[in-house]
């Protein structure tokens, strides 16, 4: 790893990425409220040519759509087998929901996403929980929905009782680096 200046000091959006900064001597600061993040820096688990993403495979949805919020700018950097031509083609929509009557929030949720399906932790057997005690439920975007149909489906995601977040991060890159395999990066930008 390079070395870091001393004050190199970072917002995290998961427990697990924490961990990691503190053990590479990365100060862990709090959104507090008192500060504009200069710069949010995070991976997608799709992208578009119009730098939009899908993001969440790992968990982090509702705090990295925070931290990207509060961020002045966001530079995606992901491997360029991430870029996709449309949205959902080969990663499934994770959708953060409250565990409270979860099961009824997919029921409504099936006419937008008809496959969704509750993602399960590590031992198979038990839901996965976010680092804020939520569910995810997984789907498949329809095919019927173009790259400019994602902004309503976002929307009306968003107004559906027990959704807390999702992962698309519609219009929030500002620019994405793709490395390729042969070591050359791919620039897309707004």
């Amino acid at each position: 790893m390079a070395h870091l200046p001393p004050d190199t000091r970072a917002v995290v959006a998961s427990e697990r990425t924490r961990e990691i900064a503190l053990g590479a001597g990365i100060e862990v600061v709090e959104l507090d409220g008192t500060f504009e993040l200069e710069l949010a820096l995070d991976g997608a688990d799709e992208i578009d040519s119009w730098l939009g993403c899908i993001k969440g495979g790992g968990g982090a949805l509702l705090r990295e759509k925070i931290v990207i919020a509060a961020a002045r700018r966001f530079v995606v950097v992901a491997e360029a087998s991430k870029k996709v031509e449309r949205l959902g083609q080969g990663f499934r929509l994770p959708v953060e929901v409250v565990r409270f009557a979860w099961q009824d929030t997919r029921r409504r949720l099936s006419a937008l996403l008809p496959d969704a399906e509750l993602r399960m932790g590590e031992n198979g057997s038990d839901p996965y929980l976010t680092d804020e005690g939520h569910y995810i439920l997984d789907a498949a975007i329809p095919p019927s929905i173009d790259p400019a149909g994602l902004a309503n489906l976002a929307a009306s995601l968003n107004a559906v009782p027990g959704v807390v977040e999702h992962g698309l991060f519609l219009d929030m890159a500002d620019l994405a680096l793709l490395g390729r395999d042969d070591g050359t990066v791919e620039r897309l930008e707004r």
